[in-house]
């Protein structure tokens, strides 16, 4: 099927579903969705560590002190 023809039966769809058709196209380009996958797997990495052992978690307080002191 080609593109013209896939937009021609794109365009008899109704006004909602073409919506959601869009949207779907859109998102499917979007680097986002690269970028949260990342992220995730950063996060379950940081915490398989932090659950191991193999790193320390530090009080959220002493933390802040030392973002600020470091800042300053």
């Amino acid at each position: 099927m080609s593109l013209q023809e896939i937009e021609s039966q794109a365009l008899l769809l109704p006004p909602g579903e073409r919506a959601l058709l869009a949207q779907h196209l859109i998102s499917s380009l979007d680097e986002e969705d690269e970028i949260e996958r990342v992220w995730a797997d950063e996060a379950a990495r940081r915490w398989d560590a932090l659950v191991s052992g193999e790193v320390k978690g530090i009080p959220v307080a002493d933390a802040l002190a030392d973002a600020r002191h470091a800042v300053s």
